[in-house]
């Protein structure tokens, strides 16, 4: 079966538009997938029907009713004998069963015999007529099909499914041949994601990310490309590294640069040099060397190859096809071009590149260059320029200068890491473990091998305590190890020992006057302190470091300024976390790493989520999607987080396919403290759907979450109000003394001064638990003060559930009135702020309340 990656949409509106319309035409360039989605389409057709199908080729678009025979060449030969006598002869010539009607009056025929003919085979049942590259279609078989489709009876069980090949940028030509009211369907590319999808589906191999990047900049989201492009590499089985090429095999060589190699000699040279540039303009080209580079590119623009605008700035067609010229270029002429190219652009660190690959062999003056332009390259906000520069940097060192070696390929790992590329800063890391003989150098490669493992940190301990026995002596080197063994620990569920060496690493920091290193030690310090309900020793971690003096726009800024919105979030001070949020993107930029953009992100998403910012969450889950990591497809956090913003304002079924998700991410990178919050988001949102088999569920989730967090030692806010969540479903299945137990045990670890939404949150369960023993005067009056509680705190989400729950409760006689005001209220805020699955549940209640359904059970059916 064809792929269908990054196609269900379209797909879907195909399928609508063909049941609702007489036909539909797909038109794209070619390889875009449209023969693909016409093959799932078709195999949709019904089984007691007729599929009529036609493939033309270009060699035969000048035969006439070539495409004719094939539509026809399977229709039972019944329903041609069944044909008046002048159509049926005219419709046989045409099908080369009989002479070839040349005559007007034949052509005639052959279209009224097409007419009957489509009538007697509707007669018995569904037809589909399918044309495959119709713009190869010849001239009397569309003219036939033409009219043909026009002349038939309304309501004729025929519809029309066409696919046509179509330069970017014009129009399909083949309506024409469509029948009226067919719906035109323009088959987009795919995304990056997509193609990295659909690489990792067709190859079943991880490829390395700079290959996977090069495929997508070349492919241009044309999935033919990107699966030719993909095969090579794995068949070619070498690392894609810095400064090298990507390999055009030479079947879509051919089918790229047919119409380049009609161009004169000079035209294919300042293709090549325009190919070689990162930014190809004519002044460029002019100033390289290139005589005529102007009339050159006219000549180019007129095989539709490149062109270039008024400004002078240089397109090719198709991404590929420049790729393919390059490709297809000798070594010593591509040289040729870099060095030209190296001689003439402005830019520094493109003119180091080109110098690079123009001079493959190492030279110290040439390594230093490219060393220099990789930082400049790190400090403009372009990580994957300084990886490929610094890896360059790396190659081009001599032999005689292995120390230089290890630094820049630190230096190429370190900014792969940044720019998300993990198998690049793996292989440099690794690479400088193995022949690097300064224990500092092997020290630091451990560092970034540790950051490049992302949540999987599980299986670092050995390559922790190897560091911490090179670095004695070192004490900025050791407190960075333990940083590293306390977030290990802190994965791994283990919050006391993370402590432990958290504190450590302040310590050592300390000794070592590494002040970035200091700081985010006590950032981590303070978010376990708040995960054990320690507020005030959070406060006093995230006050010290504060204190330091941190460079404002540096990383470590970011990290306090992201660490304290986090913790004013969970203690329902949203207004002040979005404060603190507010600009952090902005401030980091382009400067900021992957993995800390990332990390900005979902704890933007978080605070949205608790503010009820709900469509904006949503947006950021997208924008996370997007980033060149793994985030997209396996990260925890990230997944986490989408699952949080579906659930806040999304669609249920989704929130619990991302936990599903996010709990087997966690389970391969031996993730804990992810798997816990995955598991907390999954019961409130199984809780939400409401249903008692769903409660049931919720309960089941959520006292494995209560498990987890009493073994981790867990009272932080976020965590208490998943008690409170636990005790709800309890009491909705009936359960009220184990209701009372987790409300006992919750308001324990709570302390004695909860959080506004933890108190509410308690409340809201311990009151519905009385209106379930009969208490409903005491239960109703605690859940309104729960209510009370959270107005004026921008926590909306948080307030509609209270209504609903007041509003349930309420829904008895002669307390009508005071049930619809609390369900309206419930269902004015969610609908505001976006919370689609608070707004159904109350609209759900009021429907149930409109409906006077009384129930003389003592719980209420709600969620």
């Amino acid at each position: 079966m064809p792929s269908l990656i990054g196609r269900r949409e379209i797909l879907d509106h195909a399928r609508t538009q063909l049941t609702a319309g007489p036909g539909v035409l797909l038109h794209g360039a070619a390889g875009i997938g449209k023969s693909a989605l016409l093959a799932v389409l078709t195999d949709d057709a019904p089984p007691d029907g007729f599929v009529l199908r036609a493939v033309p080729v270009e060699e035969d678009a000048k035969l006439p009713f070539v495409a004719l025979m094939d539509l026809f060449a399977r229709v039972p030969e019944e329903y041609v004998d069944g044909l008046s006598a002048g159509p049926r002869a005219a419709l046989r010539a045409a099908l080369l069963r009989g002479h070839e009607p040349v005559a007007t009056q034949s052509r005639l025929a052959v279209r009224d015999a097409a007419v009957e003919l489509l009538r007697a085979l509707a007669a018995a049942g569904p037809v589909l007529i399918v044309v495959d590259d119709l713009q190869w279609l010849d001239t009397p078989s569309a003219e036939v099909l033409s009219l043909a489709l026009r002349r038939l009876p309304p309501g004729e069980d025929v519809r029309f499914l066409a696919a046509e090949r179509v330069v970017e940028g014009e129009e399909p030509l083949g309506m024409r041949c469509c029948p009226p009211g067919t719906t035109a369907l323009f088959v987009p590319p795919l995304s990056d994601g997509d193609v990295a999808e659909l690489l990792l589906d067709d190859t079943g191999a991880e490829l390395p990310e700079r290959a996977v990047r090069a495929v997508q900049d070349a492919a241009a989201g044309n999935p033919l490309y990107a699966l030719e492009l993909g095969r090579v590499l794995l068949r070619d089985g070498t690392p894609f590294e810095a400064g090298d090429v990507l390999s055009v095999p030479p079947r879509l060589r051919d089918l790229l640069l047919d119409r380049v190699r009609l161009l004169p000699a000079s035209a294919r040279q300042t293709l090549l040099v325009a190919s070689a540039a990162a930014r190809p303009t004519l002044p460029l080209l002019g100033a390289a060397g290139i005589p005529d580079p102007e009339g050159d590119l006219a000549t180019a623009e007129t095989l539709g190859v490149a062109a270039a605008d008024a400004e002078g700035t240089i397109r090719f067609q198709h991404p590929l096809i420049r790729a393919a010229v390059y490709t297809d270029a000798p070594e010593h002429g591509r040289r040729t071009a870099h060095k030209l190219l190296s001689r003439v652009v402005p830019e520094p660190v493109e003119q180091a590149r080109h110098l690079a690959l123009a001079h493959p062999h190492a030279d110290e003056t040439t390594a230093a260059t490219l060393t220099a332009a990789a930082e400049s390259a790190r400090r403009r906000g372009a990580p994957a320029t300084a990886a490929e520069l610094a890896a360059l940097a790396a190659r081009r060192t001599p032999e005689d200068r292995p120390e230089e070696r290890a630094d820049r390929l630190l230096a190429a790992a370190e900014y792969a890491s940044d720019a998300g590329l993990r198998g690049d800063a793996g292989r440099a890391a690794e690479t400088v473990l193995a022949e690097a003989s300064s224990a500092r150098q092997r020290v630091l490669a451990r560092l970034i091998m540790l950051g490049n493992a992302g949540q999987a940190l599980g299986a670092t301990g050995r390559l922790i305590a190897d560091g911490l026995v090179e670095a004695e002596g070192h004490p900025e080197l050791e407190a960075r190890l333990h940083q590293w063994a306390a977030l290990r620990h802190l994965i791994g569920g283990r919050p006391a020992q993370a402590s432990a060496h958290a504190r450590r690493a302040a310590d050592m920091a300390v000794q070592a006057d590494a002040v970035d290193t200091r700081v985010a030690a006590l950032a981590l310090l303070a978010r376990l302190h708040a995960l054990h309900g320690e507020a005030e020793s959070a406060e006093a971690a995230l006050g010290e470091a504060f204190g330091l003096p941190v460079p404002p726009d540096g990383p470590g800024a970011r990290e306090l300024v992201r660490t304290r919105a986090i913790l004013a979030a969970d203690a329902d001070r949203v207004t002040e976390a979005e404060h603190e949020m507010s600009g952090l993107l902005g401030m980091s930029g382009e400067y900021a790493s992957v993995e800390e953009t990332a990390a900005t992100l979902v704890a933007l998403i978080r605070i949205q989520v608790r503010s009820g910012r709900c469509r904006e969450a949503l947006d950021n889950v997208a924008r996370c999607a997007v980033l060149p990591v793994r985030t997209g497809n396996d990260s925890p956090p990230v997944l986490y987080a989408a699952a949080l913003a579906e659930t806040a304002g999304g669609r249920l079924e989704r929130a619990l396919e991302l936990t599903d998700r996010t709990i087997r991410a966690c389970m391969t990178d031996g993730d804990q403290l992810f798997l816990l919050r995955a598991l907390g988001v999954r019961g409130r949102a199984q809780l939400l759907a409401g249903g008692r088999e769903n409660t049931a569920a919720a309960v089941e989730t959520l006292r494995q979450v209560r498990r987890m967090g009493e073994t981790m030692g867990l009272a932080d806010p976020v965590m208490l109000r998943w008690y409170g969540d636990l005790a709800e479903a309890t009491v909705i299945l009936g359960d009220t003394d184990s209701a009372a137990e987790i409300l006992r045990a919750a308001r324990r670890r709570a302390g004695a001064r909860p959080s506004a939404s933890v108190q509410s949150a308690l409340d809201r369960a311990e009151g519905l638990r009385d209106c379930a023993l009969g208490r409903s005067k005491r239960g109703v009056t605690r859940i309104q003060a729960a209510a009370d509680r959270l107005r004026g705190r921008s926590l909306p989400i948080d307030l509609a559930r209270t209504l609903i729950v007041l509003g349930a409760v309420e829904r008895r006689p002669r307390r009508a009135s005071a049930a619809r005001g609390a369900l309206v209220e419930a269902l004015e805020i969610s609908s505001a702020v976006g919370a689609a699955p608070v707004e159904a549940r109350a609209r759900m209640e009021l429907a149930r309340l409109d409906a006077r359904r009384e129930t003389t059970a003592r719980t209420p059916n709600y969620t």
